[in-house]
């Protein structure tokens, strides 16, 4: 059953020497909701303002959860749990290469919920314009755990995810990715606090996207291992995954870390333009730290140590100052090596956890891990 709180707007009329009062109904209103069935019709049938409120508990449902109805810039829809309980939306009773949610609208807040098991991607965000995620996870999903795709995908925040453990079995782990911004355009996207692991393919991929995103503060690792025996399994396992497919664009990646996965920790993926890398570490890669061959990429203050194929791969267009393979650049030592502390929980407001590792106190090079 769910509960619907109006908003009452009043108006007031002149009718002769008195006044009459005549209610409104405002668009905002208030849903909670607390099973599958009115989860599924609160997102469909959305007004500009409309606040779902999801009580906790674990929802399956049976159809993808959908809608093409937009909030507005000053009244998004907001999609969140319900005070400090826990929500985990699950795939598991899904038909096979279905999608838990799919959205293809603008002007959406959507927080504090858990979507898993999904048989194909987890969270499809379709040209989407003014949608800020926060504090959601998108976890063992069949596919990619968070996309944004298509043309008119404008001015996206994704804010404090974790998205791991996504494996698509059909293709032996090639598509999976953390979070995948692909075959699309549209400026203004941004992903900050992302926490991205243990994804059969890479923790980020931005094939195929022609217009620049700006990832910041987000940590990308153990991507590409093979943690599902599956004898034929095709992951990459690039942290950063910034082009391919042709486009040239300069994508930007500040303060952000890359370490353990079985690729690179960052590559240009054949893309071509002036890609911006600043202030980030690469460790313990597999492959390279940096791959940026053919690209005129800027790598400023960046920090790479004991990566497998090296520290970097760049081509004679790349611009190259501040990072610790650079002439005169020394490479401070790590506090710490133990990764443990960055799987720890959130803090209170969804920042990433508090940890050493792969700090170094410098204040010149290097992802500063938080």
């Amino acid at each position: 059953m769910s509960r619907r709180t109006a908003l009452i707007a009043t108006a007031t009329l002149a009718l002769g020497s008195g006044l009459a009062v005549l209610p409104t109904q405002a668009q905002a209103a208030t849903v909670v909701v607390s099973n599958v069935t009115d989860l599924s019709n609160a997102v469909k049938n959305a007004t500009p303002g409309t606040v779902i409120q999801v009580r906790g508990g674990t929802y399956r449902p049976t159809a993808t959860l959908q809608s093409t109805a937009n909030g507005t810039s000053s009244s998004p829809v907001t999609l969140t749990a319900y005070g400090s309980e826990t929500v985990k939306i699950d795939g598991s009773s899904l038909p096979a290469g279905a999608w838990i949610f799919k959205l293809t609208a603008d002007y959406w807040n959507v927080s504090n919920l858990t979507f898993q098991n999904s048989p194909d991607s987890a969270v499809v965000c379709q040209s989407c314009t003014g949608t800020v995620w926060n504090n959601i996870k998108t976890i063992d999903g069949g596919d990619s755990g968070f996309t944004l795709t298509g043309d008119g995908t404008v001015n996206n925040t994704v804010r404090n995810i974790d998205s791991y453990g996504n494996y698509d079995a059909a293709n032996h782990g090639e598509n999976a990715d953390g979070i995948a911004v692909k075959f699309g355009s549209g400026t203004g996207n941004l992903i900050t606090g992302a926490r991205l692991y243990n994804n059969s393919d890479d923790g980020i991929d931005f094939w195929s996207f022609s217009s620049p995103v700006t990832v910041e503060h987000t940590w990308s690792m153990g991507n590409g291992v093979n943690r599902w025996s599956d004898s034929a399994f095709a992951g990459d396992g690039n942290g950063y995954k910034l082009g391919g497919d042709g486009e040239v664009v300069a994508h930007v990646v500040n303060n952000s870390a890359a370490w353990g996965n079985a690729g690179n920790g960052f590559t240009e993926n054949s893309n071509t333009g002036a890609l911006v890398l600043n202030r980030t570490t690469a460790y313990a890669n597999s492959k390279w730290g940096y791959y940026f061959a053919t690209s005129s990429a800027k790598l400023g203050k960046n920090l790479a140590v004991s990566n497998g194929s090296g520290s970097v791969n760049k081509g004679s267009r790349v611009t190259s100052s501040g990072n610790n393979w650079d002439s005169g650049i020394g490479t401070p030592a790590f506090r710490s090596t133990d990764a443990s502390t960055t799987y720890n929980a959130r803090s209170s407001s969804g920042t990433l956890p508090a940890t050493t590792f792969l700090t170094t106190g410098s204040t010149t090079i290097g992802a500063t891990m938080n």
